[in-house]
């Protein structure tokens, strides 16, 4: 892991501080900031929100679909997982915690925000970090490629109905103009404009393209930070008068990623895929695309929405969250092995 991805964490925090004194010492220029935007689209943000996902996308190979077959059952578990248990799951967790347990300590008016961006964040399936999760556990790297680059086809297709779906369930308007904008600002037109320039790079040789990443990867979690201390700086007042709030939001997240890694990885062993398979199944099944969770918040829901806070702490805790997954998934290779090869015997005998 570089740098800025082993102390995410920690850079997050500041930038919550960092947010939240410069909302309070110049609150004229945030406001001023915040009007920068036509048909709902803060113009600021949305420039950060491209300078942050097109690098990412930049690693994504569309060829690797080809190699979906290898592993259709590892496969089968990520598509299961991401797209049938993980929004709808995060969704009961959030009306269990944010409308009942937390909500006599939560602001009323921003009970339906809080479950509005928990949705957002479960909806998008982790698309660049899952690539560090799984070289941490010793991940099969042409099966990792081949589910993100199938995640993301799907997530072209499928974000704005399953959010829109959820949203309905929960009694929340769904602003589908502004929805179906965000998907193609935040994921249709980052996804053709990453891989003409993956393809330019590409024709230059493999040094220029790995040179290319390590230059711009830097740019990427830089305009993640600047846009996490603007919304701070909308988000101050809030979190001064109740700064509870991130840790009540973080309960769903977290027994959502614990829930869905723990499902996954049971049900590749179940299935009788290798350890190298699992474990970036059960990782991307844990981990969010929450630079676009972020930028469809805001978008649909403004600077200073629950919604948006939501999302953040879904960055907030993503690093040591994960981290706590790759070790359980590591110190339990023999335990998963031990499984596998115990289903193949009984296989065998039969």
């Amino acid at each position: 892991m570089s740098l800025f991805e082993r102390y995410l964490t920690l850079w997050v925090f500041l930038c919550i501080v960092l947010g939240i004194a410069l909302g309070q010492f110049a609150p004229g220029v945030f406001q001023a900031i915040g009007h920068l935007e036509i048909a709902r689209v803060n113009l600021p943000v949305g420039l950060l929100i491209w300078v942050m996902i097109i690098p990412m996308l930049l690693k994504v190979d569309f060829g690797a679909l080809g190699q979906v077959k290898r592993h259709w059952r590892g496969i089968g578990v990520t598509l299961f997982i991401n797209w049938a248990v993980k929004p709808f799951s995060m969704a009961a967790l959030g009306w269990l915690f944010i409308r009942q347990v937390f909500a006599p300590w939560l602001p009323a008016d921003q009970l339906d925000s809080y479950v509005a961006g928990l949705i957002l964040l479960a909806a998008a399936p982790c698309t660049a970090m899952v690539f560090v999760w799984s070289r941490l556990t010793g991940g099969d790297p042409v099966f990792t490629l081949s589910q993100v680059a199938l995640n993301d086809t799907i997530m072209v297709f499928a974000f704005a109905p399953i959010v829109g779906l959820l949203l309905g369930l929960s009694s929340i308007t769904v602003p589908w103009a502004t929805l179906l904008v965000s998907v193609g600002l935040y994921i249709v037109i980052p996804v053709i404009l990453a891989q003409i320039w993956r393809r330019v790079l590409l024709n230059k040789g493999q040094a220029a393209f790995d040179a290319a990443l390590a230059r711009i990867g830097p740019l990427s979690m830089a305009a993640l930070l600047l846009t996490l201390v603007l919304l701070f700086a909308f988000q101050g007042e809030a979190i001064l008068r109740q700064p509870l709030v991130i840790a009540m939001l973080a309960v769903p997240i977290l027994i959502q990623v614990l829930f869905n890694s723990g499902l996954a990885y049971w049900l590749n062993r179940r299935a009788g895929e290798r350890h190298s398979i699992a474990c970036p199944s059960a990782l991307i099944g844990a981990s969010n695309f929450f630079e676009l969770a972020v930028a469809a918040a805001i978008s649909l829901f403004g600077f200073q929405s629950g919604a948006a806070l939501a999302t953040v702490v879904g960055v907030l805790i993503e690093v040591p969250v994960m981290l706590l997954v790759v070790r359980i998934v590591n110190r339990s290779k023999g335990w998963y092995d031990a499984g596998v090869c115990g289903q193949t015997t009984t296989f065998h005998v039969r």
